[in-house]
């Protein structure tokens, strides 16, 4: 796995590409700090899997161990989730950082619908970000 760090809001968050899923894994425990403030990210992370039995019944599939860099520089396996896993984790996060994402996911959601309803909508959102990305028609 490649490993990088990605910054939000100046505060690092460890990434790992998984090139056979093709897909990045983030630490859980630096994207609860960021978006909690929390002095103690793993209290908060048991506090919150209690508080959402749904999320803490499908923590397993969500998250998982992966090898990342620590802060001290020693490479160790981490508690680690996707894209989609973190998306889900920050929909129990009840704090004003992470209301930004649950606004955006709730309007993707509500155009991903509107999408499936009328997949013409779906044709043209997907025409005009290819012309957006400077592809041309022709």
């Amino acid at each position: 796995m490649e490993n990088k760090l990605r910054l939000f809001n100046e505060k690092q968050i460890r990434a790992a590409w998984d090139a056979e899923e093709e897909e990045w894994y983030f630490s859980v425990v630096d994207v609860v700090a960021v978006l909690t403030d929390s002095v103690d990210p793993k209290q908060y992370i048991k506090k919150m899997r209690s508080r959402d039995t749904e999320l803490a019944s499908k923590w397993g599939t969500i998250c998982t161990p992966v090898e990342m860099q620590g802060l001290d520089g020693k490479r160790r396996k981490v508690l680690a989730a996707s894209t989609k896993g973190i998306l889900r984790l920050i929909q129990s996060i009840p704090s004003p950082k992470a209301e930004p994402f649950k606004v955006w996911l709730a309007q993707v959601g509500s155009e991903r619908l509107n999408e499936i309803a009328d997949p013409e909508k779906a044709i043209r959102r997907g025409a005009d970000y290819y012309r957006q990305k400077g592809y041309s028609d022709g």
